[in-house]
């Protein structure tokens, strides 16, 4: 009997599994266009690794990723967790939401058994692809003892990234995930650990709180630039969204002209936090208490996620927990 892990590879599409026409072309391509038995085919020696269940879940472009996919992608996570014959799963999906997904599942996701994210830049039919190194990497790391309790894991480009920590930082380089404010948790191969993951917010998010639901509350991000109208807060909550992230000036500042707005949403019993443009550093919690809440270290894109599950769950006590 074979003592080697057993782990679901779970595929939701993305440019790793992308075909273009020509082996030169890293842009002009189709997203999601292999199914998990040729991606599998791409990379010799996975079965020395692990033992493989395939899960084709989706097969999509990530640009095109919702909400209502998160659900349904962390039902099956949950799903195949719970199994007494899986380790581990293994998640393939693309970069340009894949820091939105992986901050999902960190939320939604106690430490426990392996789940570990893996992407590529260029998709699997380009010269020198990089999809299938990323996808052998990501099943060593979750093959891998060291690589339980860790929370959700990023394995791209020779990195383990704390799936809280990932950011996109560039269009095309396959460099593109990055970690800017911790950097890389370890190196993919061999597999090693320099330091643990932060899991004080790790499947913070209690699981009954989102059972049943198919859609999460709508949260808007509105980029505020120099001179911006303030009406886009009023319609945005016309349109029906339920919370608002500004992504502001410097620290989180708010203009003047948007005050009125801002208070007026928050009459309204509308969530309103600020964020900000910049790419580093974190939006500090104001004692001002006219001032909207702060999102903390978190960008725009994983504040809207936050707000997000903290209007599901309706508890006070995880929207400060979440924006700590």
């Amino acid at each position: 009997m074979s003592t080697l892990p057993h782990l679901t590879l779970l595929t939701t599409g993305g440019t790793i599994a992308g075909q273009a026409a020509s082996s030169a072309d890293t842009t002009g391509y189709t997203a999601g266009a292999l199914d998990p038995s040729a991606l599998i085919a791409a990379v010799p020696g996975l079965g020395e690794l692990a033992q493989l269940q395939c899960d084709s879940l989706l097969s999509i472009d990530s640009k095109d990723m919702c909400p209502a996919h998160w659900l349904t992608l962390l039902a099956r996570v949950q799903h195949h967790l719970a199994r007494p014959d899986c380790d581990g799963v293994v998640i393939t999906h693309g970069t340009d939401t894949l820091e939105e997904t992986a901050w999902f599942l960190h939320l939604c996701l106690p430490p426990g058994k392996p789940v570990v994210l893996t992407a590529a830049m260029r998709p699997a039919s380009a010269l020198s692809a990089d999809g299938p190194m990323n996808l052998y990497q990501a099943v060593a790391v979750a093959a891998h003892a060291a690589s339980a309790n860790q929370g959700v894991l990023v394995v791209v480009n020779g990195h383990i990234f704390a799936g809280a920590d990932i950011v996109k930082t560039d269009t095309q380089a396959l460099d593109a995930i990055d970690a800017p404010a911790r950097g890389p948790l370890g190196a993919a191969q061999p597999v090693q650990f320099y330091h643990p993951a932060a899991l004080t917010q790790a499947g913070c998010v209690p699981a009954d709180a989102l059972a049943g639901l198919t859609e999460l509350p709508r949260v808007d991000i509105l980029y505020v630039a120099a001179g911006s109208d303030p009406d886009l807060l009023a319609a945005a909550i016309e349109r029906g969204a339920k919370g608002i992230v500004l992504a502001l000036p410097g620290n989180g500042s708010l203009p003047a002209n948007w005050q009125c707005a801002a208070d007026a949403a928050r009459a309204r019993a509308i969530a309103v936090i600020r964020s900000t443009r910049v790419a580093h550093g974190r939006v500090a919690h104001a004692t001002d208490t006219t001032l909207p809440a702060a999102s903390g270290a978190l960008n725009p894109a994983k504040a809207r996620i936050a707000l997000m599950l903290a209007l599901a769950a309706g508890t006070p006590e995880l929207s400060a927990r979440l924006f700590a």
